[in-house]
């Protein structure tokens, strides 16, 4: 399988486990920001999912 199927794939199951069908709702998380040092301005963030025990988190 190709790595860009396969991530859209674990994308869709991430997506379909994390509706809340099965009870407990699922917690996201969005972070974000700019940053400016001596080597110039960057951006930064990320998103994340939380439910029960499971945390997954993306930065970027």
């Amino acid at each position: 399988m190709r790595p860009v199927r396969l991530l859209i794939v674990i994308a869709f199951a991430t997506v379909l486990a994390g509706c809340g069908a099965d009870g407990e709702p699922v917690q996201p998380t969005f972070s974000g920001g700019v940053g400016v040092g001596s080597s110039g301005v960057h951006g930064y963030g990320g998103v994340g999912l939380n439910k029960g025990p499971l945390n997954v988190w993306l930065g970027f």
